[in-house]
């Protein structure tokens, strides 16, 4: 077998710090791991950890990235296709209920809460934040696309108004893990819904 280059090296110590911090934040939270205890699960010294990554935060941006990606693919694959609107509805509401029941809305908000002093990770959340709308309007566009409805509803606002939903009910969960998901789901059938009509009173298009 041939010896690992430097740079192959380096990598797979990232990959494994990246893939044990994800661990670890997700388990225990952004707030109760350190990068000593990163670095000790994964198998490095804490100098490893500083080798690859500025700090804590900057580790914490790119385990968001990665889970961030994942979970947008996975809606984009729930628009996709020619499902009927309920069985897209119903994969979305199972999306969210395990979404929310994993460590990610925690890591969310522990990392925000101490991200907020710091006018740099600030800017970089809402970026992340702007990414995921955007991407969540796309597939909504395409949603209203397949059911005729381009044009009728403001697909971005839509997505705004999801993730904002979605926040709010992920803190909520935090604290009654029975809250339910379930008022995302009303709010994009009855937007569907209006549109499929061309807007209350218009005597638009059927979606239904």
């Amino acid at each position: 077998m041939s010896r690992l280059t430097r740079a192959e090296s380096q990598a797979r110590t990232r990959d494994s710090l990246v893939a044990t911090a994800r661990e670890l934040f997700l388990r225990d939270g952004y707030s109760a791991t350190s990068l000593a205890k990163v670095a000790d699960e994964a198998g490095f010294s804490t100098g490893a950890v500083y080798s690859n990554f500025q700090g804590k935060s900057a580790l914490a941006l790119v385990v968001l990235d990665q889970i961030h990606a994942e979970q947008l693919d996975e809606v984009r694959a729930i628009f996709l296709g020619d499902r009927p609107v309920e069985d897209k509805l119903a994969a979305f509401e199972k999306w969210a209920n395990t979404a929310m029941s994993s460590g990610w809305p925690r890591l969310e908000l522990e990392f925000a809460l101490e991200a907020r002093q710091e006018p740099e990770l600030v800017n970089a959340l809402a970026n992340r934040e702007r990414v995921a709308v955007e991407l969540i309007a796309e597939s909504f566009e395409r949603q209203l696309h397949g059911l005729g409805l381009t044009g009728l509803l403001p697909a971005k606002a839509l997505a705004g108004a999801v993730v904002s939903l979605g926040i709010g009910i992920a803190i909520q969960r935090l604290v009654d893990p029975k809250v339910s998901v379930s008022g995302i789901i009303d709010l994009l059938r009855a937007a569907w819904q209006v549109a499929g009509r061309g807007g209350p009173g218009t005597g638009g298009h059927s979606g239904e």
